[in-house]
């Protein structure tokens, strides 16, 4: 995602690589490449005509090319350009300068589907054109200009099937402006919140460490379990240790939209040495995998099926049902040691959302429905992931296991699926992380909002500072998100070694929140206090944590809606 686009609200579900870069690019794009007089297949653009309230302007292809490559605006152009506000010059520059990589196969899936259409749709609104074919020349433009694996401005425009395109610079940076509104408007929330967060550490008298390693050694053993009613494999990771205990919750790990079940493995290690059985899932219709197969040519599988928002919580419920068989298992290591009748589900981003789901928070498709018919250029990732939710066939559905007594939301999807009051139907004690620099779940919508109405008990933890994938294992992202720019979309992730004291936080409260199931409860209590939050706080990553949202707050909120 990048630099306010319309595209990157609904690259939703092409994959988080596309929604991340290229329609950031793209969105920029509307400054200088989405509009024609004609539709003339056999030709491609080489003169873009700018309209600028009654003036215009035009410039020839190879002329950007070289503000492209030079990042100078020709003296003949500057007496045009100090017409606009010196920020918006800047991102002509910039956006000339950018390209974008991208698998053109799964680009070209999502501009054929109904959301690509819309999205299209919203482009098109900037340019300027006289005959009925705009959608199909941008559509065109869009694939053919990706073919190589990487899409920029230049490439868009040369590959446009027309000899002119015409674009309204105003209407185009009133599109860019609106682009991961949520983002924008959580900027605003952490801004006028931060007096409130400002504060001495306090002076605690800790009874232990719980970010450190227990005392048992981990054993990992991998399954890959059939659920024959729904044709449909799980592969599970399964972390114990020594010191595994009935007397302790089981906890299940869901990973996001395209991640895997290796995605928070530090934590699972973490809490199998404190006694815990920890069983990671692998959604294979969500997965990093499902992902790769997107980008292949020929027949491959569609973007997302929407009846991942059904499966990924029986998933939960299969394993659990497979765990509970495999604690009756005679000469297992594990042999009445697995409580699957008292579980915690910890998921993080889509997996938050599943976490939620299964906690008893009901999906109410018909207002999603109404919600993304309309305006769909302004959503961020996680509203354009939740939007596929609205081909499911009905307008309800309830997912709560109950042997689930607790969840951790991390960074969750939570804005539309659970409309307006599915959220208050949660029946079990919750825990949701938000980050301030969350591009693709951005806070204020995805989390702190919908906190507001998750009845108690409840934890709400905000880190400033973090992103997105902070929390997730560094082995598994290094080197997915540090090679991605940065955007007002996505990119910029705060990872790897940057984020080991998130890591810490995350281990600390994550135990401290299982412990409340168990007779150390009161021992861990201290750990999930606004108190302790501070005392772990660094300078540069700032922890807050309530269990109510202040009138303060709360008028903040009303401000930005």
């Amino acid at each position: 995602m990048h630099q306010h686009s319309k595209i990157k609200t609904h690259a939703f579900i092409a994959i988080k690589n596309l929604h991340k870069s290229l329609i950031s690019r793209l969105a920029l794009s509307l400054f200088c490449a989405v509009a024609t007089t004609q539709f003339t297949p056999a030709k491609a653009a080489n003169t873009v005509y700018f309209n600028y309230g009654i003036s215009e302007e035009f410039i020839s292809v190879k002329e950007l090319q070289t503000i492209a490559d030079t990042g100078k605006i020709p003296d003949n152009y500057q007496r045009y350009l100090k017409q606009l506000p010196p920020e918006q010059r800047s991102l002509i520059i910039e956006a000339l300068k950018q390209s974008t990589k991208i698998n053109f196969v799964t680009l070209s899936k999502l501009l054929n589907t109904n959301i690509g259409s819309k999205i299209l749709q919203d482009l098109s609104k900037v340019t300027i054109r006289k005959d009925a074919e705009g959608l199909q020349a941008l559509r065109a433009a869009l694939v053919t200009g990706s073919k190589n694996g990487e899409l920029s401005i230049i490439k868009f425009i040369q590959a446009y099937p027309s000899e002119n395109i015409r674009i309204d610079i105003k209407q185009a940076f009133e599109v860019l402006g609106n682009l991961n509104k949520s983002y924008q408007q959580t900027q605003q929330f952490v801004k006028a919140i931060s007096p409130q967060l400002s504060g001495q550490k306090p002076n605690l008298n800790l009874p232990l460490d719980p970010s450190q390693l227990g005392s048992g050694k981990v054993q990992l053993e991998e399954f890959n379990w059939n659920d024959q009613k729904r044709q449909r494999q799980v592969p599970v990771d399964l972390y114990w240790s020594s010191t595994a205990t009935s007397a302790k919750p089981v906890i299940i790990l869901s990973h996001g939209y395209t991640s895997g079940r290796k995605d928070m493995r530090y934590l699972a290690e973490h809490l199998a040495s404190h006694g815990y059985v920890v069983a990671a899932i692998e959604h294979i219709g969500s997965n990093q995998a499902y992902q790769i197969d997107l980008q292949k040519p020929g027949i491959a599988p569609p973007l997302m099926n929407p009846k991942e928002f059904l499966e990924r919580p029986k998933d939960i419920s299969f394993v659990l049902d497979e765990l509970a068989k495999l604690n009756q298992k005679a000469n297992s290591p594990l042999q009445n040691k697995l409580a699957t009748d008292r579980a915690i589900v910890i998921g993080h981003s889509f997996g938050g959302g599943t976490a939620l789901s299964i906690a008893g928070a009901e999906l109410q498709i018909d207002y999603l429905k109404q919600r993304c018919q309309k305006d769909l250029t302004s959503v961020n990732f996680a509203e354009g992931l939740q939007c596929k939710a609205a081909e499911l066939p009905e307008n309800r559905y309830q997912l709560r296991d109950p042997r689930v007594k607790q969840v951790i939301a991390l960074n969750p999807t939570s804005s539309l699926m659970f409309g307006k009051t599915g959220l208050q139907k949660v029946e079990i004690p919750t825990l949701v992380l938000a980050s301030s620099e969350d591009k693709t779940a951005p806070a204020l919508t995805e989390q702190v909002i919908g906190f507001n109405q998750i009845p108690s008990p409840k934890w709400l933890v905000g880190i400033i500072g973090a992103t997105h994938a902070s929390v997730k294992d560094p082995n598994t992202t290094m080197e997915r998100e540090e090679k991605k720019q940065n955007s007002v979309f996505g990119g910029g992730e705060v990872v790897g070694e940057q984020a080991a004291d998130i890591r810490k936080y995350m281990k600390a409260i994550a135990l401290a929140f299982a412990a409340q199931m168990t007779p150390e409860a009161k021992e861990y209590a201290i750990f999930l206090t606004p108190e302790y939050a501070r005392f772990a706080s660094t300078q540069a990553f700032p922890i807050c944590l309530v269990t109510q949202l202040s009138p303060d707050i709360l008028a903040q909120i009303q401000a930005l809606k």
